[in-house]
């Protein structure tokens, strides 16, 4: 009977460890709240102090609190570490609220995330400003990237798109009130497509207007036709589609002038024409050219997206571009645009410059991050946030079969903009059930 008791506690421990194997691999979140937790937070509580005096931040304490110290409480004047104000636990990692001393900036603990992630055993270190003196550590205890799922609350609204994940956990949006124009960059087999379909996926459910210019015939985005208002197939109908959009941005501004009002947000809802947002699927197809006599469309196209970026966010005209590179290389008026793309994604690049190209203007010190994003990981990319941080996230696989289907049952929210007719794309009717022809 001992014996037979014996071996079923060691079978029980067995399958214990064999269950929280398992779900360290298939379920991390639940290893996470049963292991993985419990064990950082002690390992953070415990060592919390002298973490900190040895990464370099802490600071002397002022003359008033030395003086106390030695003095009131006789014992030994110590360096003052952040304060910790509140500790946080998530399903994927954990947050700390420091009030930060004097003498010390969130800079400081920007540069020693890399050593506070192995110091505590956590796979990344986040920091978060929230108000002057304060930042948030966000601390991940697992790859959230390694199998991403949006959470059923990540739903479209307004004018913001739930598109991707961010490595400590939250979703990231793209939100066009907060940053109107933006650029993605990637190279072949990085994830830009299919960042641009969760694009077209969550804004399809919207009441905004899609404008595609895909000047590779339409591979890539003909397949969302019954939800684009327009599209653009070859660079001829790319030049001519973005006259018409600054005709309509130039008769949107006599609008806001008539009424008024500086935004387009600002007019009564039975006046505010509808959002359009143009999505651009590879920008070198407008700008580089092959022969001579091109050089008129290419010029018509540059200045026409150049004043579109400038300009259109006050009207509801918001450009999306991706391309592989964007640079002088691409010739006159490339680097003026880029300048006026205020979001910026950047995938798997092929070399340093491409990088620094779409971040090192507005996020340095996200480069080397976006310089060693594995080839194994498609869609992972560097991504800048609204208030000026930055953030890896990667993007949930989607096909382009579930991104047409999402178009054809929002179809009905195609508005009506007599100016895109000329150039809105013809829907191939539902093939019938086959008949036998006797």
């Amino acid at each position: 009977m001992t014996d037979l008791t014996v071996w079923l506690e060691g079978a029980s421990v067995l399958t214990g460890a064999g269950g929280l194997g398992y779900a360290k691999v298939r379920a991390p979140r639940v290893y996470w709240s049963l292991v993985g937790l419990p064990a950082t937070w002690g390992r953070f509580s415990y060592s919390y102090r002298s973490t900190m005096d040895v990464c370099g931040l802490t600071v002397q304490p002022s003359g008033l609190r030395a003086f106390m110290a030695r003095n009131v409480a006789h014992r030994e004047v110590q360096p003052v570490a952040p304060k910790i104000r509140r500790i946080r636990p998530t399903s994927t990692g954990l947050r700390v609220t420091l009030r930060l001393p004097a003498g010390l900036e969130p800079a400081d603990l920007i540069a020693s995330t890399e050593r506070l992630r192995h110091a505590w055993g956590v796979h990344a270190v986040r920091v978060v400003v929230t108000k002057p003196g304060v930042v948030e550590l966000r601390m991940t205890g697992y790859d959230v990237l390694r199998r991403v799922r949006m959470p059923r609350t990540a739903q479209p609204h307004d004018m913001a798109v739930p598109v991707a994940l961010r490595d400590d956990g939250t979703v990231f949006e793209r939100d066009y009130r907060k940053a109107p124009m933006a650029l993605t960059l990637g190279a072949n087999s990085s994830g830009k497509s299919m960042y641009q379909r969760n694009l077209i996926k969550g804004l399809a459910q919207l009441p905004v207007a899609l404008v595609g210019m895909d000047c590779k015939r339409g591979v890539e985005q003909s397949s969302f036709a019954p939800r684009l208002s327009a599209l653009a197939t070859t660079p001829d109908d790319a030049a001519s589609l973005a006259d018409v959009l600054v005709t309509e941005m130039e008769d949107r501004f006599d609008l806001l002038n008539l009424h008024g009002a500086s935004d387009i947000w600002e007019l009564p809802e039975d006046v505010r024409p509808a959002p359009v947002v143009v999505l651009v699927d590879e920008i070198a197809e407008l700008f580089l050219i092959s022969r001579k006599e091109d050089e008129e469309r290419r010029t018509r196209i540059v200045t026409a997206l150049i004043r579109l970026a400038q300009m259109a966010r006050a009207v509801g005209i918001y450009l999306e571009i991706c391309g592989q590179r964007f640079g002088s290389d691409l010739g006159k008026g490339a680097t003026m645009l880029r300048a006026q793309l205020t979001g910026r994604v950047v995938h798997r690049v092929n070399d340093k410059e491409t990088a620094e190209m779409g971040l090192k203007d507005v996020a340095p010190t996200a480069v080397p991050a976006a310089c060693v994003i594995p080839a194994n990981r498609p869609g992972t990319a560097v991504a800048t946030d609204a208030d000026g941080g930055w953030c890896r996230v990667r993007t949930p696989q989607i096909s382009r079969d579930d991104v047409a289907a999402t178009c054809r049952d929002f179809e009905h929210l195609v508005p009506d903009l007599p100016f895109l007719d000329a150039f809105r794309p013809r829907v191939p009717a539902p093939a019938g059930p086959l008949s036998l022809v006797k």
